[in-house]
């Protein structure tokens, strides 16, 4: 049963005391360029506001350097990214503990998809206004012999097919020709991965996403009921069936939607065999037998759009 959104989820206007941009200097999605751009924007339209750039030295330096700017005052940390750069930056934020700390994303990357799904306004025009809205997260849970790793996410969470493609592209096939090419080949060779439910009951799935927006992957739309504000999250199931199934729901996402999908605001499953896990973009690897537990972080990140 879902539950009434809040009534308000934004805070009145805030001034912000500085503006942190972290950016990846390498990237193939000229954030450079758009971090310089940015900067240039601000000091035209408020000239008083101390905006400083970052540029990341190796991968999940994001994530530090977020989380060093977040600790004190009321800071916008904007993420230069797509949705694996951004990922790292709420995390860093949810790293520093501290709630004045604001997050946002300037979009660079390949798909983009929180940007494209949660934009309301140009991002200049939303930092002068100062109108902070409190979003939701998922939180991934994971245990381990060796302990809880924690990660949040900002848009899905995804095991089985979504994750197995990402792999493959993450070897150097983007590139719209390139990326088609790479999700028939892998596409063509895939397996199911084998879970434990809650329950107890085993189930073999072919794809298991937990979404707390609309949108992914550039062209498929998971829900037309996804809010990133309602306190659940999105549970699109897709158990073992023949390819052409798999095939015709793929093409149903990226045309028409899915549809409404069951909302959740907890999910738990061991894993039985290894398998990938991506969490907005970034993957991690699930050992068999580890735990996991995907729930909501209600209002947890302070956003601006």
């Amino acid at each position: 049963m879902r539950v009434d959104p809040v009534a308000s989820t934004q805070t009145p206007a805030v001034t912000f005391d500085r503006v942190i941009v972290i950016y990846n200097p390498n990237s193939t999605g000229d954030a450079p360029a758009l971090a310089e751009e940015l900067r240039a924007d601000l000091a035209e339209r408020l000239p008083d506001l101390p905006v400083d750039l970052n540029p990341t030295e190796h991968a999940g330096h994001a994530r530090t350097l977020a989380a060093d700017a977040a600790r004190s005052g009321h800071p916008l940390i904007v993420s230069v990214s797509g949705d694996g750069g951004y990922n790292e930056v709420v995390n860093g934020l949810m790293d520093a503990g501290n709630p004045e700390a604001v997050a946002a994303v300037k979009a660079a990357g390949n798909a983009n998809d929180h940007r494209r799904a949660t934009k309301e306004q140009p991002l200049v025009d939303a930092v002068a206004q100062g109108r902070v809205t409190r979003t939701d997260l998922l939180r991934l849970s994971i245990d381990r012999p060796t302990g809880t790793e924690v990660r949040y996410a900002h848009s899905y969470i995804g095991v089985g097919l979504t994750p197995v493609v990402a792999v493959d592209l993450e070897k150097g096939n983007k590139g719209s020709v390139r990326e088609l090419v790479t999700v028939i080949r892998t596409f063509s060779r895939f397996r199911p991965f084998e879970i434990e439910l809650e329950s107890g009951q085993r189930s073999s799935i072919d794809s298991l996403v937990f979404a707390n927006i609309s949108e992914m992957a550039k062209v498929a739309t998971l829900s037309q009921n996804s809010d990133p504000d309602d306190g659940r999250f999105e549970v699109v199931a897709l158990p073992h069936q023949s390819k052409w199934r798999v095939l015709l729901t793929a093409l149903r996402a990226a045309t028409v939607g899915l549809g409404p999908q069951p909302t959740a605001r907890s999910y738990q499953f061991t894993a039985l065999k290894p398998m990938p896990v991506q969490i907005d973009g970034e993957l991690l690897e699930l050992a068999a037998g580890d735990q996991v537990q995907v729930d909501i972080a209600a209002g947890a990140l302070g956003t601006i759009r």
